[in-house]
């Protein structure tokens, strides 16, 4: 794989049960180049270790008077020179590649979970080590596929120098043989407290880089609030706490670094003090002498890559462990051996009766335009007609978004035994492209990718909806207006530039143009999370109108409490405490469900006793007490049925006014 080839076709399944087995996995699949590193580095270091053979027998051939053997040391010298100079420019060029292949496969990788988890990813994983892993941890990763293939060279090319002094002058040979491996091993056991200090450092970046991107995030609620010079002094404390530990890491790894030179420097003044010795008794010759201190001068720019191989491993491993930790979340996950519990089974046995009523087994290579019929949820029960447009009550807001994720077929939790049906197909069991592109479900809190708005709205798409059509849906001309003003050099609105996140907007902006998105994909069914949250009154009636008109004969759930969006259903169901308890239309809930109209009205206790002495149909209630005369009737005085019936049923529509 080249540079020039990115990216991967398909970059493969890691293995992420560990940070080092990852590593290892990534290296397995560079095989090609890091050979081709190995052989231009073995190129490189021989080169450079025969340069002192060369200038010892120069040396030699100068005492000697042979000018025929210095003129073919010098040919030897260039050649020297030549593979030195080859082997370097493209030990540097495979080794930048594999650094940057290897990054930019972590990197597909990521991408590819983040497309296959959704909004789920945030809620398993916090942001910061996201944010962490997508940058920083991709680097170190790199770093350390790259650093493999150099320091391989430079250890084979240790130890072919160590043989070849053995043989060349056994007396100094000896003791290089012996020095060089105390050297390469003497920093082993400062090595895990480095690691250490190593792993502590990204740990508190990582929380600091989090801290940043939630303080971002939020810096216009901060404003807000006042709470700027708080979370300042918070990230101020956290990089602080980066920096020490900075600090601290890079003591151990300066230690390293000195040792590193005080060893060879050593063993460099215990060959020169017993190869002048031997020298002085005739043992050996000059060259010899100088071709042995050269050969130790020369040995200590390989040994350097033991260090960076160890800072290379114990900077990646941390980095390999967050990355594989990601990796390895999945979609769905159930555990097979646990027993289930009793919801667990009562959830089975109703996934079970669901499937055994209506519950075809999908084709192979189900296409999405087979995808149709009612969306059904065996775990609450909630089942959404073909075509129609279906409001969902929920009073928890949570249990809203995570139902909505489950229509998806993408629970942030997956629950055993539990699979939403799309005519009758388990979402579960399809291709997740699939299913996605059948199902698509908006957020709460949509995110805008930075672009421009044309960008923005460039999504895959059936073809059957516009730009136009899904903006005037979404009202979203304003928001045009706005944009045009806010950059006058752009003749078109779509061609402006909408910054990270949408934070140039409002928030009922930004969510107007995330409808409009989602609007123009055109999905079979679309779920929408509360998508007019952020918008006033009439702004959210219009899009109440243009969104009925816009999808009618398309499926489309809206989780929302709005009475505006509510009015305008085909079909609401309120769904209390995971199940949906009841289904109907709007105005007819309001009357007869309390539950739904505590969630939808926000009513008190006087205005529900209210409506619990109306009957269903709307009449009084014969056997209820006058609810605003505090209970029964006066002794002695007549009741007026009718004036009682009036009187109610004015403040109940009083009551349904105001909501």
């Amino acid at each position: 794989m080249q540079i020039q080839d990115l990216p991967y076709p398909d970059p493969g399944v890691p293995d992420a049960r560990s940070g080092p087995r990852f590593l290892w996995w990534l290296g397995r699949n560079q095989l090609g180049g890091q050979l081709r590193a190995l052989a231009w580095g073995l190129l490189h270091f021989a080169s450079v270790s025969a340069l002192p053979f060369c200038v010892g027998l120069a040396v030699q051939a100068v005492v000697d008077r042979s000018g025929r053997r210095l003129a073919l040391t010098g040919g030897l010298l260039v050649l020297a020179c030549a593979g030195n100079a080859l082997g370097d420019t493209f030990l540097h060029r495979a080794a930048v590649t594999n650094w940057i292949t290897a990054a930019a496969r972590v990197q597909q990788l990521l991408a590819r979970k983040t497309a296959q988890l959704g909004s789920a990813l945030t809620r398993r994983v916090a942001a910061g080590e996201v944010v962490a892993v997508s940058t920083g941890d991709v680097e170190k990763i790199g770093w350390f596929v790259e650093a493999v293939s150099r320091f391989t060279a430079a250890a084979v090319t240790i130890v072919l120098v160590c043989v070849a002094l053995l043989v060349y002058q056994p007396a100094l040979g000896v003791i290089v043989a012996a020095g060089l491996p105390a050297l390469a091993l003497a920093v082993l056991p400062l090595l895990p407290r480095a690691t250490r200090r190593a792993d502590l450092q990204r740990e508190k970046a990582g929380r600091a880089t989090e801290l940043a991107s939630d303080t971002v995030a939020g810096l216009r609620v901060l404003r807000g609030i006042g709470g700027e010079e708080l979370f300042l002094d918070r990230y101020r404390r956290a990089s602080q706490e980066v920096r020490h530990a900075a600090v601290r890491s890079a003591r151990m790894w300066s230690l390293i670094s000195a040792i590193q030179v005080l060893l060879p420097g050593l063993l460099l003044i215990a060959v020169v003090w017993y190869g002048v010795h031997l020298a002085r008794t005739g043992r050996i010759t000059v060259g010899e002498l100088v071709t042995v201190y050269s050969s130790v001068m020369v040995l200590t720019y390989p040994l350097r890559h033991f260090e960076e191989i160890a800072m290379a491993y114990s900077f990646s491993r941390p980095s390999a462990r967050r990355a594989a930790r990601v990796l390895s979340l999945e979609r769905t996950s159930a555990p097979a051996a646990a027993e289930p519990t009793a919801q667990q089974r009562t959830a089975k046995e109703r996934t079970a009766e669901a499937r055994t009523s209506e519950v075809s087994s999908p084709p192979a290579g189900a296409s999405v335009s087979a995808l149709s019929g009612d969306l059904y949820d065996p775990e609450t029960g909630l089942r959404v007609p073909a075509g129609l447009l279906t409001a969902v009550v929920c009073g928890d807001p949570d249990a809203a978004g995570r139902l909505a994720d489950r229509l998806g077929g993408h629970p942030a939790e997956p629950e055993p035994g539990a699979s939403v049906l799309l005519g009758g197909v388990a979402l579960d069991e399809l291709p997740l492209d699939t299913a996605r592109t059948a199902v698509l479900v908006q957020d709460k809190d949509p995110v805008l990718l930075s672009g421009s708005l044309r960008d923005l709205l460039d999504v895959p798409s059936s073809g059957d909806v516009s730009a136009d059509a899904a903006l005037a849906a979404a009202q979203c001309s304003d928001v045009l207006d706005a944009l045009a003003q806010a950059s006058p050099v752009a003749g078109d609105p779509m061609d402006v530039r909408i910054t990270e996140r949408g934070r140039s907007l409002s928030g009922g902006q930004r969510q107007r143009l995330a409808l409009a998105r989602s609007l123009i994909t055109d999905p079979e069914v679309l779920v929408l999370d509360e998508p007019t949250s952020a918008v006033d009154s009439h702004t959210e009636a219009r899009i109440a109108e243009g969104l009925r008109a816009l999808r009618t004969g398309r499926t489309t759930v809206v989780f929302t409490s709005s009475p505006l969006l509510l009015d305008r259903a085909d079909r609401v169901v309120l769904v209390h405490e995971g199940t949906a308890v009841a289904v109907g239309v709007h105005r007819d809930l309001v009357r007869t469900e309390s539950r739904y109209r505590a969630v939808v009205t926000r009513e008190t206790d006087e205005e529900r006793a209210v409506h619990e002495v109306l009957s269903s149909d709307g009449t009084l209630r014969r056997d209820a007490r006058h609810p605003l005369a505090g209970g029964s009737a006066p002794r002695g005085a007549a009741q007026d049925p009718l004036e009682d019936e009036a009187a109610l049923r004015g403040a109940l529509e009083e009551i349904e006014e105001t909501a």
